[in-house]
């Protein structure tokens, strides 16, 4: 399934070579994960079955606080509905929104506020970004390898 984000540049003359484009990739070359930078619209990098650090970081998060209700990797329980069809259709601001203010469900399920979870409030977009990554059939249900961590020098230096 492709999907309607836009394309980055590296990605985009890629598509023109090949014909063909893979949701999530948010860059070609192997080092451009060093300058990856989360944004709605391009949440996750994903290149050779490695994930930015932001999205390895969301699935600890996610799995830290998210799927005691929602299961392991977003595939939901008794409790709170799976979140895969939610995320191929919610926009970041939507998902932040029902993050903070909670929600309650058809079935009167209620989700709760994590406006004042310390755990999630500073890690939203990264757990933003897991999920889409989950929801685009990127990565799967098991951890995620990751790129190493970037530190600010290693920004600088690639720039």
């Amino acid at each position: 399934m492709l999907n309607s984000k836009p394309l980055g540049p590296h990605l985009l003359a890629t598509t023109l070579l090949i014909g063909t484009a893979l949701p999530g990739f948010a860059a070609t070359a192997a080092d451009d994960y060093l300058s990856f930078k989360f944004s709605p619209e391009t949440p996750y990098y994903f290149e050779n079955g490695k994930v930015d650090f932001g999205t390895y970081n969301g699935f600890r998060r996610y799995h830290s606080e998210c799927h005691v209700c929602h299961g392991p990797a977003g595939l939901g329980s008794s409790y709170a509905p799976a979140l895969m069809k939610s995320m191929q259709v919610l926009t970041f601001n939507q998902f932040v929104d029902v993050v903070i203010h909670g929600r309650t469900g058809l079935d009167e399920r209620v989700m709760p506020s994590f406006a004042s979870n310390m755990n999630v409030l500073p890690y939203i977009s990264d757990i933003y970004a897991y999920l889409k990554a989950r929801a685009d059939g990127v990565i799967g249900t098991a951890r995620p390898d990751k790129f190493p961590k970037v530190t600010k020098n290693a920004q600088a230096a690639t720039n």
